[in-house]
């Protein structure tokens, strides 16, 4: 469980560097920016909202619920898979350290919901 937690929260704050980094260098005026930080708080909480679940989730230990977490993760894993493209795109490293670092920190939570689950039902 708390390994699970503690790699949900990990993935948020990456995500929220992640917007903070977009927001330090805006690419054009429809992106967010300090500049605005109505849209900065908007998109903060968005991604808070966004990314709540897997830590609810990382709580319970049933069969079902490890499942559900690990297809949520899975998708935020597409995310940061995507934000490695964006960061190859922008010449941006910290981009593509972030993304790598969500992806594989995504992936090992995935894998610690399977195992922890099969490890329950043996």
């Amino acid at each position: 469980m708390t390994k699970r937690f503690s790699m949900a929260l990990m993935i948020m704050v990456l995500a929220i560097i992640a917007l903070l980094l977009a927001a330090k260098n805006p690419t054009g005026p429809n992106t967010v920016s300090f500049a605005d930080p109505l849209n900065l708080w908007l998109s903060l909480g968005t991604l808070v909202v966004l990314l709540f679940p897997p830590l609810i989730l990382s709580f319970f230990n049933h069969f079902v619920l490890n499942i559900i977490f690990a297809i949520y993760q899975g998708f935020v894993v597409l995310t940061f898979l995507g934000l490695i493209l964006v960061g190859f795109l922008i010449p941006s490293i910290w981009i593509i350290i972030i993304g790598v670092l969500g992806t594989v920190i995504g992936i090992s939570s995935i894998v610690v919901s399977f195992l922890g689950g099969v490890k329950k039902a043996y």
